[in-house]
């Protein structure tokens, strides 16, 4: 019997996640009980835990540090852990709260939010809420965390280069900038400034930015390819 190999798996070419640098605090209190949530954009799972480890030092006299997180493009890493509250009624409401999170408009909208950490500190207030008071809590506190959240696009991109003299640079960075390309910043030799800039890797964008470049530069501008990357865009708000 031939066996045969398995099927490529399209992984995603984009998806949602923090802005650099935007983890942030929210807090909630529910009848009496201290809720605090932490956001924070992560790389692998190694980056997760030492958020709560980080935030168990912090928060050292609180009771509960409870966790989840989701990773890759894929979404294919997803965790959670309840940290001593009953079964199910911490750890994966948040987790739902992050992969039911609707980042991109649509019917339906779409949810990808990915490479996202939350932990909520509790400090319990006295007052039992039962399970479904806690799933409700946990679940309500990454979401207000979440509205207050900066949120970029993080897509593959093609990477180019088009080498100008530094006099031409400005303006035809200004131009490729208007015309809606994503620039990744600039490089320098001894005559020529090196403008980056990143499209959608396929042929048809690919043609369409070397024609807008000759049309920019009377033909003298070429795009050098830089091979491809993961590059922030901000969300459309």
């Amino acid at each position: 019997m031939r066996i045969h190999p398995p099927a490529a798996v399209d992984r995603p070419a984009a998806y949602t996640t923090l802005a650099p640098g935007a983890g942030l605090r929210h807090e909630l209190v529910i009848k009496r009980s201290r809720f605090i949530t932490v956001l924070r954009r992560v790389e692998d799972e190694a980056g997760a835990r030492a958020l709560v480890a980080e935030l168990r030092r912090e928060f050292h006299d609180a009771r509960h540090h409870c966790s989840a997180f989701v990773l890759g493009p894929d979404r294919g890493i997803q965790r959670s852990n309840d940290d001593g509250e009953p079964s199910g009624t911490a750890g994966m409401p948040m987790l739902d709260a992050l992969l039911k999170r609707e980042t991109r408009p649509g019917t339906p909208p779409a949810a990808d939010l990915s490479d996202v950490c939350a932990v909520v500190v509790r400090y319990f207030g006295g007052v039992l809420l039962g399970a479904g008071g806690l799933v409700r809590a946990y679940s309500d506190s990454v979401s207000a965390a979440l509205d207050a959240a900066v949120l970029v696009r993080r897509s593959r991109l093609r990477l180019f280069t088009v080498a100008v003299p530094h006099a031409d640079a400005g303006r035809l960075e200004h131009e490729l900038h208007t015309a809606g390309y994503t620039m990744t910043g600039n490089g320098y030799d001894a005559r020529r400034t090196l403008v980056g800039l990143a499209v959608a890797d396929d042929a048809g964008t690919i043609a369409g930015a070397r024609a807008r470049l000759a049309s920019l530069t009377a033909g003298a501008g070429e795009l050098v390819d830089a091979g491809t990357d993961w590059v922030d865009t901000p969300v459309p708000g």
